[in-house]
């Protein structure tokens, strides 16, 4: 089956090609961690740097303005992304875990009182987790943890009463890093608003797979990370409803994000340069746009029917293989390509560093996801997630590779 896509990836072209010694035959199943990057994606940032490279919002010469035109261009350009109502509800971070923490030490900071609550899932990434830890320890509150059924990898709807009247912040993952669930953050987030509590949500793993409108959902925090969807690491998005991020303090202190100092104080940049204190990152900005414009021009449509094909393929094979156990739901078309398993007898590192030697690219560990794996009894797994760019061709060879994991770690059944 060919893959119109693998072109447009330098990674792709060249092992199709054979051209690439280094990464020959490799087959990359770890998107999940990060995804690889498309030309489009390079061009548009060596365009920047080579054509408008200058310090953007500073500068009252041409070439500063249009370097500020690029990076507004990339705020709105993830602002119609995930359908914020207005570009300056988007707020460039670092990551998805910056993110996460702006929320955590202005919002929770300013809000959180003293027996109050915070409701987060068991699945969730430790970068969902330890912010929040932090914060109920600062603040005298107490941190409340959603369960998951270990058959299907859902929060059961039982679980959902723990959202009450002294919640006061729900912070869930869209989609698990681990399980691959979606969760339903329109309903979680309507009971929180009931309650009287924001809705965060960490939108990692789900902007890359899924559509995103942040208004459907009802969040009032979603966090995301460009190198997840094809964009360069190190920059990532928050959007946060207006409101509130007016009334939030800044996160970090310094030049760009004030509005006038004095030797006795400061007063703040309208949102979002409050948030974005020091010299931005322009180019990673212009790379994250061209990312969301080059998802977008693949189609979600397009990235959900083969995600559902090779994972359910995937799924399917690795049932019929004994001493196989699959994390989560053993639906396929249910996991937004990833699948995370454990082999009887055989430690996940040693299933990665296997196939490895097969130019076979897996993730293996807990996933940033220890307290998971502590509620599943599982420490450690193996994980293989797949994008568009992967082939039927590929999950066949996996299938056949993994099929040979016992025999080659010294097993004879």
């Amino acid at each position: 089956m060919t893959n119109r896509f693998r072109a447009d990836f330098p990674l792709f072209k060249a092992i199709d090609e054979h051209a690439s010694r280094e990464n020959s035959g490799l087959m990359y199943f770890d998107t999940a961690a990060t995804a690889q990057r498309p030309f489009i994606v390079l061009h548009a940032m060596s365009h920047f740097y080579a054509t408008q490279n200058a310090n953007p919002l500073r500068g009252l010469y041409d070439l500063s303005e249009r370097a500020t035109k690029a990076y507004e261009d990339a705020r709105a350009a993830v602002a119609k992304f995930i359908n914020a109502t207005d570009s300056r509800e988007i707020v460039f971070t670092r990551n998805t875990t910056e993110s996460l923490n702006l929320v955590a030490y202005t919002w929770g900071m300013q809000n959180v009182q003293a027996g109050d609550e915070i409701v987060v899932s068991i699945m969730e990434h430790h970068s969902n987790i330890l912010p929040w830890q932090f914060l109920v320890q600062e603040k005298g509150a107490k941190l409340v943890f959603l369960d998951v059924d270990k058959e299907t990898g859902s929060i059961p709807e039982r679980e959902y009463a723990k959202i009450t009247p002294r919640t006061k912040i729900v912070s869930v993952a869209h989609t698990s890093n681990v399980l691959g669930t979606t969760n339903p953050i329109r309903h979680i987030a309507a009971l929180a608003h009931q309650n009287g509590a924001i809705m965060v949500v960490d939108g990692a793993q789900s902007a890359p797979h899924i559509p995103v409108d942040v208004q459907d959902l009802g969040a009032d925090f979603f966090a995301m990370s460009a190198h997840k969807l094809c964009g360069p690491m190190g920059i990532g998005a928050l959007y946060g409803k207006r409101a509130l991020l007016e009334a939030m303090p800044p996160f970090l202190r310094g030049g760009e994000m004030i509005e006038y100092v004095t030797t006795e104080g400061a007063t703040w940049a309208d949102v979002p340069h409050k948030f974005e204190a020091g010299t931005v990152s322009a180019g990673d900005a212009v790379g994250f746009a061209a990312a969301v414009r080059y998802i977008q021009s693949v189609g979600f449509d397009t990235i959900t029917k083969h995600d559902n094909t090779l994972s359910e393929m995937l799924v399917e094979g690795i049932k019929k293989l004994p001493h196989f156990h699959i994390l989560g739901s053993k639906d396929g078309s249910a996991r937004s390509g990833i699948v995370t398993f454990t082999v009887d007898g055989v430690h996940p590192h040693d299933i990665a560093s296997l196939l490895s030697d097969e130019h076979i690219a897996i993730r293996a560990g807990h996933h940033c996801a220890q307290p998971l794996g502590q509620y599943l009894g599982v420490p450690a797994s193996a994980r293989a997630s797949i994008y568009f760019y992967n082939t039927e061709q590929e999950i066949a060879v996996l299938l056949e590779k993994l099929a040979q994991i016992r025999a080659w770690s010294g097993f004879k059944s």
